[in-house]
């Protein structure tokens, strides 16, 4: 209750308490984002069953190597400079347009290289029309300007339209999805909620905040391109050891060991996706202010608080996927273990890398991490391959996660960041 006191003390001034209304805005959105899904999984599992649910788990994981590429890292580098110009109406319109215009030529080139992949593989042309559908996910995450929202810290314009979209299609699957057949379903309603919540939100922008249409000159593009490049490379870096267990597992056993996997997975980023709005609201906070004494005590309740959710996760493991999944899920018990140790690993580094570490100039270090951790877990994947299983897989996410975090702890302690005033 002493450090509760003591956050409410430090958010007195006008400040600080944007930074706690857009935590809370980002809270609800996040948490409708990643609990809505988890309300429909146990009927999904139930009703697709473990093979076609594997199965359009697996394309997900496949799509999601082109949410990267259309990102592009601009999901970091236009936060920040978006906070740092937010007073300049004409830099704010060179800003969004500019991400813009350049997420639109990533889609293109991510169309074209997943119709390629799709067609070319028998593995994936039987199944096409799941691929195509999923790729709405990337159409959605393309155009939804969070970055925007994040840099001006006023998500809360978006947060209840997005929320209705989510809830209309999310009751949706319920209403639609009634038997394995309908697996195509999944992937299209999902896509199309993201869709409409990304109209939503660039209409906003638009209106709202009075972005004006323009066209950058090409050496201004470039300019972000290259600003943006380190980001990227960390996004590459990280899905090697998040989005690549999901699609390994994939590819050398079956769509069952898929669903296990990725169904404890579900049940790890949530709860992972409890800290998200917490990180993403303190960047562009801790960008601008600077304000480690701040920051200090809220990681430290963060850090407080996950470790009480990694041992209730431990310790009712069994009862929880029970609940969740029903009978002929029982293997994700043993899984979910394993995730609660994580869990604790990768909200520390989280909260230490961008939200710190990048905030404060010193981005090279959170990028390096995830360089250095997916050359290794590259390797180990490729080790375990002969004997590969989804418990192998999550003990090398650990031993990964732990080397991108001690990186990251390296990087504070060398730099001295967090004594500072």
């Amino acid at each position: 209750m002493g450090i509760v006191a003591q956050l409410k003390g430090e958010l007195k001034d006008e400040k600080k308490k944007r930074l706690l209304e857009n935590y809370f805005s980002l809270s609800l959105l996040q948490g409708v984002n990643y609990l809505l899904p988890l309300v429909t999984l146990p009927y999904l599992v139930r009703v697709l069953g473990a093979e076609k649910y594997g199965l359009v788990m697996f394309a997900n994981a496949f799509i999601q190597y082109f949410v990267i590429l259309t990102d592009f890292g601009f999901n970091i580098s236009a936060t920040r400079e978006i906070a740092v110009h937010r007073e300049d109406q004409q830099k704010i319109s060179e800003i969004f347009c500019s991400v813009i215009i350049l997420k639109t030529c990533f889609l293109v080139v991510a169309l074209g290289l997943m119709s390629l992949f799709v067609f070319s593989f028998a593995k994936f042309r039987g199944d096409w029309l799941l691929y195509v559908l999923t790729f709405g996910i990337v159409l959605g995450q393309t155009y939804f300007p969070v970055w925007f929202f994040q840099g001006m810290e006023k998500m809360k314009f978006i947060t209840l339209l997005n929320i209705t979209a989510r809830l209309i299609f999310t009751i949706s699957i319920f209403l639609l999805v009634r038997s394995r057949d309908d697996y195509v379903l999944v992937p299209l309603l999902n896509s199309a909620g993201l869709v409409v919540a990304a109209v939503l939100g660039l209409w906003i922008a638009v209106r709202h905040f009075h972005v004006s249409a323009m066209i950058p000159r090409l050496s201004v593009l470039i300019g972000y391109v290259r600003q943006s490049f380190q980001f990227f490379l960390s996004r590459v870096s990280v899905s090697i050891y998040t989005v690549s267990n999901t699609f390994v597992l994939g590819l050398f056993t079956s769509t069952q060991t898929v669903a296990y996997y990725a169904a404890a997975a579900q049940l790890y980023k949530a709860v992972q996706n409890l800290f998200l709005p917490l990180s993403t609201a303190l960047y562009p906070f801790i960008s601008k202010e600077r304000n480690v004494r701040l920051y200090r005590k809220i990681f430290g309740v963060a850090l407080g608080a996950v470790v009480c959710i990694s041992v209730l996760a431990f310790s009712f493991s069994g009862p929880i996927t029970g609940f969740i999944f029903g009978s002929g899920f029982e293997e994700t018990s043993g899984l979910l273990k394993l995730f609660s140790l994580l869990i604790i690993i990768v909200v520390a580094s989280i909260l230490i890398g961008y939200p710190f570490l990048a905030a404060l100039g010193h981005a090279r270090y959170a990028n390096f991490s995830v360089v250095v951790g997916s050359i290794v877990h590259l390797l180990l994947l490729a080790a375990i391959i002969p004997v590969i299983n989804a418990y192998l897989v999550v003990v090398v996410t650990i031993v990964t996660e732990s080397i991108v975090l001690a990186v990251r702890v390296y990087g504070v302690r060398k730099q001295r960041l967090w004594n500072l005033a």
